[in-house]
């Protein structure tokens, strides 16, 4: 629910983006589907739409999130270009004040005054409301993007920003709907349609992955998992994930979960166009995925009238026992992995000593493994 702002007063409209908003989407609503009805599409008007739509996404994922609002790989030039050119065309401002008020959301993730898009005060205002008004919270602050700032090929798209939004969104559309014969459905399919679809599937990432979804790994914060959301935002659905381990390229950390964006950065390692991917170690996964369950559990417990219950009683106890096996994996896997970095400081990465330290960590990792599953099965029993 929205958290009140007493004695707020009323932001000044940004009038650029709303009447960008309310052209864009009042178009998408009515003259993209009379124009179909009337006239209909081609099939390349179709296919151009789909495309730039998925670039688009990619783009905004894959380079204005992953990449460089938190640097969770390296990519080549060839990359980096079309991120800028497909990530222009998303028409969600420049590189540098997209990252740094995405850096400043993780940083005051939740905060009424700090969070730009802050999803306590209500889907609105984190959907789209803090973009038509000027909020303090808005506003940019290039502090926290140093690194950025050195980048010649952002610092030009930045400069530039305008005129390169203006030609990526009416002369891409306009060029294919040239070379296909088909220049007004291609701009009001493959132009106005895809942007006003982009724009929001991003800002539900901001809205609704902070309001409906799961919290496995942590709930210091209001970002959720949901399977549904990650269907259409390219994988960006995992948001309890993302919010915990920001510098893990993957937001579905599992194999069978869907995130298109971390096959695109896998894909171009292969490819020797990204390197230095950032994986969060199963250990610390592991450990945010227990640590939830046993809060949980003993909420559950809690609840209970419990004493006298024989069958309370054992569960209690099954906990118990379960929650100081955790504690000792947690400082076993610690002593073992300060070893293994000493390890390999002392340059004996080949040593049968080194290979033996980073059996003993995977053991470590697997009996967390086995846990995880003990209890998943007390919780329901609980339950």
């Amino acid at each position: 629910m929205p958290e009140a702002r007493e004695n707020e007063p009323q932001a000044p409209l940004i009038w650029t983006n709303v009447l960008m908003f309310v052209i864009t989407g009042a178009i998408a609503l009515v003259a993209v589907p009379w124009y179909g009805l009337a006239h209909g599409y081609s099939t390349a008007a179709w296919i151009c739409a789909v495309l730039f739509t998925g670039a688009n996404g990619m783009a905004v994922t894959a380079g204005y999130h992953r990449l460089w609002a938190h640097r969770t790989y390296d990519a080549h030039w060839s990359a980096r270009l079309l991120y800028l050119v497909f990530g222009t065309m998303a028409l969600q401002n420049s590189a540098f004040v997209w990252c740094s008020g995405h850096r400043t959301h993780h940083l005051h993730v939740d905060d009424v005054d700090k969070d730009p898009y802050s999803a306590r005060r209500g889907f609105w205002f984190s959907h789209i409301g803090w973009m038509v008004r000027e909020y303090e919270s808005g506003k940019p602050d290039f502090s926290n993007i140093p690194d950025l700032k050195r980048d010649r090929m952002l610092a030009f798209q930045h400069r530039y920003y305008v005129p390169l939004a203006l030609l990526t969104n009416f002369g891409l559309p306009l060029a294919a709907g040239l070379i296909f014969g088909d220049v007004w459905g291609m701009l009001l399919l493959a132009g106005v349609a895809r942007l006003v679809w982009a724009h929001h599937v991003t800002f539900f990432i901001n809205s609704l992955a902070h309001m409906w979804g799961k919290r496995p790994y942590t709930e210091e914060n209001t970002a959720r998992d949901n399977p549904v959301l990650a269907l259409i935002t390219y994988g960006e659905g995992y948001h309890n994930f993302h919010h915990i381990f920001a510098h893990d390229y993957r937001n579905g950390v599992r194999w069978w979960q869907w995130d298109p964006t971390k096959w695109l950065i896998a894909g171009l390692e292969k490819a020797g166009l990204a390197r230095r991917l950032k994986r969060t170690p199963v250990f610390q996964i592991q450990r945010a995925l227990l640590s939830m369950q046993f809060s949980r559990a003993q909420a559950q417990l809690a609840a209970h009238p419990g004493n006298g219950q024989s069958h309370i009683e054992q569960l209690r106890a099954r906990v118990a026992h379960e929650y100081e096996s955790f504690l000792t994996a947690v400082a076993d896997w610690a002593r073992v992995k300060e070893q293994w970095l000493g390890e390999k400081t002392r340059a004996v990465r080949e040593s049968l000593e080194h290979v033996d330290l980073q059996s003993r960590l995977r053991a470590i990792e697997r009996q967390l493994g086995l846990q995880l599953r003990r209890m998943r099965i007390l919780q329901a029993q609980l339950a």
